[in-house]
Order: C-alpha cells, then sequence, then structure tokens
C-alpha cells in the first residue's frame, strides 16, 4: 500500500534533502513540502474537511519549523488529526527531547543527517499505527478531524465594539442548548467577563502559565463554575500579569479546554499578543467584530491584513460580525466585507443598547431579557455557527430565541 508523506520544512535546502531522500522509499507517494506550520495546519484542515482518507498517513516535522516551535506544532497536529501520525527531524536525539515529542503526540523521530534506513523505519512504523487509527474510526461514528469540542475565538476591530457581549451571548446559547462550554477572557490586560457576570474569583489563566502539562484537575481548580453552567477561565485581576501567558501556554490551555468541552469561546479582546494569536491561529472559527462605522470598519480592516502578515489567520478563513447595525447606517454588511476580504455574519446584531444597560451596570449580561432583539440576533448568529447542540437537545428557550431573531432580523434588513 502507497503511503503518502507530507513534509513540513522551512528551510529550502532541507526541504530538497528531505523530498529526495523521501522519493527513494518504496511505496512512499510524499507531497511537496508545506514551507511553515499555518500551511501545514491549513493543509490538513482542508484535507479533513473532504474525508479522513484524504489525509496523509505521515507527516514530517523539522526542527526548524515557524513560526510555530516544532513541539507545539506536533502537539497541535496530533490533537487535530488524531490519524495522522507525526514524525519529529531533529538535530538531537537526546532522552529529554524523545520524551517530550512523545508526549505531545510524535511517532518517532528521525536524527540530522537524514539517513536512508532510520527514516524508512519511522515513516513505516508512523504510518502503520495511522492505518491502524483509521480501522478503529472506520469502525464506528463518523470519521473526526480532532478530539474535543469547537473553539471559537471573538476578536474586536477596536475598543467598544461589543466583543464581550458577544462572546458571553454565544456561550451562553450554546450552553442553553445542552452542549458543555468554557468561556475564556484572554484580553489579558482589560478583560471584563467577569464584571459582566458579577463573578469574583482569584485563580486566573495566568495561573497556568507556568504548569508544564495541564492536568484535568490542575484545569478544574482555574475554572469557576457560574451558575449558568458556564465553565469560566478569566483573565488575572492584576493586568501586568497577562505578560506571564504565553503562546505555548495558551496553546496548552486552549488543547486541555477542547478535550473537556464540546464548545471553547475565547474574548480575545481588540489587542494582538503571542497568547490570543495563538488562541486565534489554533480557533475553528475565528470571528472578528465590528460597529459600522468608518473607524471600526478601518480598524477591521488593519485587524485582518495584521493577523495575515503574521500568520495567524486569512482574511478568508476570518467572519466578521457587524453589531450595532441599523439598515439606515451608510456602511452595511456587504461594504463591510468587501472593504475587509472576510466572510460576513448572516446574522447583523441590531444598535439596541438601552435593551443591555440595565443587565451591564448590574453585571447580569446572563439575565438579559429573551425578548431582546439583541439576544435574538446573537443566539441566532450561534446557531449560525454551529455551537448549538440538535434541535431535539436545544432548550425551547434557545429555539423561541432564534426563531424571532430571524423573523425581527428579516424585517430590519439586517440579513445578509
Amino acid at each position: 500500500m502507497t503511503t503518502r508523506i507530507l513534509p513540513a520544512v522551512g528551510d529550502p535546502e532541507a526541504a530538497r534533502s528531505v523530498s529526495t531522500l523521501l522519493s527513494q522509499l518504496p511505496d512512499a507517494e510524499p507531497a511537496q513540502p508545506v514551507a511553515d506550520s499555518t500551511q501545514l495546519v491549513d493543509t490538513l484542515a482542508r484535507l479533513a474537511a473532504a474525508s479522513l482518507d484524504e489525509l496523509p498517513e505521515v507527516v514530517l516535522v523539522h526542527e526548524r519549523i515557524g513560526p510555530v516551535p516544532a513541539l507545539e506544532l506536533v502537539r497541535e497536529v496530533a490533537l487535530r488529526f488524531p490519524a495522522v501520525g507525526v514524525v519529529l527531524i531533529t538535530a538531537d536525539a537526546g532522552p529529554v527531547l524523545l520524551s517530550a515529542a512523545m508526549d505531545s503526540g510524535a511517532r518517532g523521530l528521525v536524527t540530522l543527517p537524514l539517513g536512508y534506513e532510520e527514516l524508512a523505519n519511522r515513516v513505516q512504523a508512523a504510518a502503520q499505527w495511522s492505518l491502524g487509527v483509521r480501522r478503529h474510526l472506520g469502525a464506528g461514528a463518523e470519521p473526526i478531524a480532532g478530539p474535543g469540542g469547537t473553539v471559537v475565538t471573538v476578536s474586536g476591530a477596536k475598543g467598544g465594539v461589543g466583543t464581550t457581549v458577544t462572546a458571553v451571548h454565544l456561550a451562553l446559547a450554546a450552553r442553553a442548548s445542552g452542549r458543555s462550554v468554557a468561556l475564556v477572557d484572554m484580553d489579558l490586560q482589560s478583560g471584563d467577563i467577569a464584571s459582566y457576570l458579577d463573578v469574583q474569583f482569584r485563580r486566573s489563566v495566568a495561573d497556568l502559565a507556568t504548569i508544564a502539562d495541564i492536568s484535568p484537575r490542575v484545569l478544574q481548580d482555574a475554572v469557576y463554575i457560574h451558575e449558568t453552567g458556564l465553565s469560566l477561565l478569566l483573565a488575572p485581576a492584576e493586568g501586568e500579569r497577562g505578560e506571564e501567558v504565553t503562546d505555548r501556554a495558551a496553546r496548552q490551555v486552549v488543547s486541555a479546554l477542547r478535550g473537556r468541552h464540546e464548545v471553547v469561546v475565547l474574548d480575545c479582546g481588540s489587542r494582538l499578543d503571542s497568547a490570543n494569536a495563538a488562541a486565534i491561529e489554533m480557533a475553528d472559527t475565528a470571528l472578528l467584530v465590528t460597529t459600522p462605522d468608518v473607524v471600526a470598519v478601518r480598524a477591521a480592516k488593519r485587524t485582518v491584513r495584521m493577523w495575515e502578515r503574521l500568520q495567524v489567520r486569512k482574511a478568508e478563513e476570518t467572519t466578521t460580525v457587524v453589531n450595532r447595525h441599523h439598515r439606515s447606517t451608510e456602511i452595511q454588511p456587504p461594504l463591510v466585507q468587501k472593504i475587509t476580504g472576510t466572510r460576513i455574519a448572516g446574522v447583523a446584531v441590531p444598535a439596541h443598547f438601552k435593551e443591555l444597560a440595565a443587565v451591564v451596570d448590574a453585571g447580569r449580561l446572563h439575565e438579559l431579557d429573551a425578548k431582546s432583539t439583541v439576544k435574538q440576533a446573537l443566539w441566532t448568529l450561534a446557531g449560525e455557527l454551529g455551537l448549538v447542540g440538535a434541535p431535539e437537545t436545544s432548550g425551547r428557550e434557545l429555539t423561541r430565541a432564534g426563531d424571532r431573531g430571524s423573523l425581527g432580523l428579516r424585517r430590519r434588513g439586517g440579513g445578509r
């Protein structure tokens, strides 16, 4: 049987060397090398969306791949695409790195300079393991692209556009449908989820930053269970502690939460740092919230272009949500889509801040009236994103809110 191999090698000379050696392996079908971590994950996600059988059996990750460090990339591929055998190419074959690679999910190491026998043995072993996993998946439920739940990040084009309100109500809608939901405040210096939900809790995401391996017990100690059933992981009360949360820590936190919840919603605020950049890169869905005014839309365009330059997220893989929309506004969703180059959400959130004022001031955003057009729109958006459960398991309140929201938005011309 032919073994499909996808090399991830950033250095052109090393890529040529790897490709030449792979072409000599019997029954091997090496793909064109990908140059960075973003391209690798995008390629695998595209193949997985088509079919489990489209994924390569083996992925080779070179130690100098970027921008994500090699071990973190191995961990992400192993978590999101468990039917793929990952092999790390490295000059260091010591026991410490071997142990770290195995903990990250690698199926083996190949040492530099590359040798034919060692490469062939590691590729064969990883391919056999991959085939065994695929047979197991094929015998049971539908194939999956990765374990755990759906990860959604909510970012703001600028401050004050409604990022936190959007994130909170997406999480509440998912929870109301019966799903287990984690809501994370990744606006590390000025997060407000605790204020919006009237929570005082001394643990935060910063307490997980220095932990090498986040166990379920450690995660449980850091999470606050809200009265709504949401699992909250809050931003630190001292904003300067946000600097303790590195991109590596953020990846570990997101992976740990994904493994224990069906839906993970992250409020990333409007400021990009290494931690929320890692979260946005890992997300299944990345939302960008803007308001329909010139300043906010320009900020949205700047944000999208910055994400592309930093290889965080492509414009076409980003969904923009227009908040405080009104049919008389000069800037309408189709124009926002054209300016930013992103997808536009089918639901525009209406401009009715008076509905929010009382619950925001009281810190009881979760008690927003079901008749609120803002709530109806946001909960309808959650349905559009696939965050709610199947109709037979959804709460009656969610169904009613979604129906009313769809009708109301159509009357107001707020749809796409």
